[in-house]
């Protein structure tokens, strides 16, 4: 972060950055929650549910690439430790459907972390709007894409 940019933060930065390390924390879960049933899905029509559960689990990659990096240019360090994920996420591990071929179930735990992590980016917007110009804009951004995935999963929903 530059320091005009510095300067002009008119939020508690420690704050900021313990609040982005919650998401990336949420965005690592969802990341191996939806590889993982990526690989195991199975039963009628499995290649399309393997399909979303792929493009969604970049797009979550992405999204902790892009948290990361804000952190780092906000003078944080991104939680390190796989062990530490869950522990300083917002929200639990979101699991995996126990059964393979259990769309439903799979489409819930799938939005339902969507969800929260649009409450959560949400909150983060909040408290950066006309603040923290570079940090509202990334949120936003990431938000707008988990409102998309919560929609593309709803609709995988409404469908069957």
């Amino acid at each position: 972060m530059g320091k005009k940019l510095r300067e002009i933060v008119e939020v508690d930065k420690k704050e900021i950055i313990a609040d982005l390390n919650r998401a990336y924390c949420d965005e690592w879960l969802a990341v191996y929650s939806y590889w993982y049933m990526a690989q195991t899905v199975s039963g009628p029509g499995y290649e399309d549910m393997k399909e979303f559960l792929e493009k969604t689990a970049k797009d979550e990659m992405e999204h902790a690439e892009e948290v990361a990096d804000l952190i780092i240019k906000l003078g944080g360090t991104p939680t390190s430790h796989p062990m530490d994920l869950e522990k300083n996420a917002n929200a639990p591990y979101p699991g995996v459907a126990k059964k393979t071929d259990d769309y439903d179930k799979i489409i819930k735990l799938v939005m339902d972390a969507e969800g929260g992590a649009i409450e959560a980016y949400n909150k983060i917007a909040k408290k950066t709007l006309g603040k923290d110009h570079n940090t509202y804009q990334l949120v936003t951004h990431i938000m707008s894409e988990e409102v998309t995935h919560e929609e593309t999963f709803e609709n995988l929903l409404k469908s069957k």
